[in-house]
This record gives C-alpha cells, structure tokens and sequence, in this order.
C-alpha cells in the first residue's frame, strides 16, 4: 500500500512539472510551425490574444473563429515555418 502511494505521488508531481512547462501564449508572435502543430483551444488563444493587442478589445468568438481559419490557411499555403501569425491576412 505504502508502495502504491508513493508510485502516485510521484506521478502527481511529474503531472504539475510538466503543466508548468507548457509554453506561453504568445499572440500574433506565435510562428507558423509552432500554431500548427496547436490544438484549437491553443490556437484560439494564441490568435485571441493577437487580436485583442491589435484592437485593445476582445475580440467576438466569431472572429476568433474566422481568423483561425485564415492563420491556419496561411501557415499551410504561403506561409513559411518562421512565419509570425500576425503576417496571416486577417480582419484587424
């Protein structure tokens, strides 16, 4: 029994390690291979983030939505690897 809890609380200990490690959001400076290789929420975050330091507002989940598209399109077609997402074409 001692055994076992010792096993999960290592575990627990490695969880929170590797949660402080996730990298930060970091808006319309996010390169290209870095948003693709993003799960949505990530990418939602990152290009919510861009828009709200270009118009000091919130943007709507609509826009969020739509400016994911448009990033995403962009860092698959035109776009290189150390492409900023900010140079993605996109309502500002």
């Amino acid at each position: 029994m001692k055994r076992s809890a010792s096993v999960l609380m290592a575990g627990l200990v490695a969880g929170v390690v590797l949660a402080g490690c996730s990298p930060a959001v970091t808006g319309g400076d996010t390169k290209c291979k870095d948003f693709i290789g993003q799960d949505e929420k990530t990418q939602n975050e990152a290009v919510s983030k861009m828009l709200k330091d270009e118009k000091g507002a919130d943007p709507a989940q609509l826009e969020i939505t739509g400016t994911r598209l448009a990033v995403q399109t962009f860092c698959q077609t035109v776009g290189k690897e150390d492409s900023k997402i900010k140079e993605a074409p996109h309502l500002s």
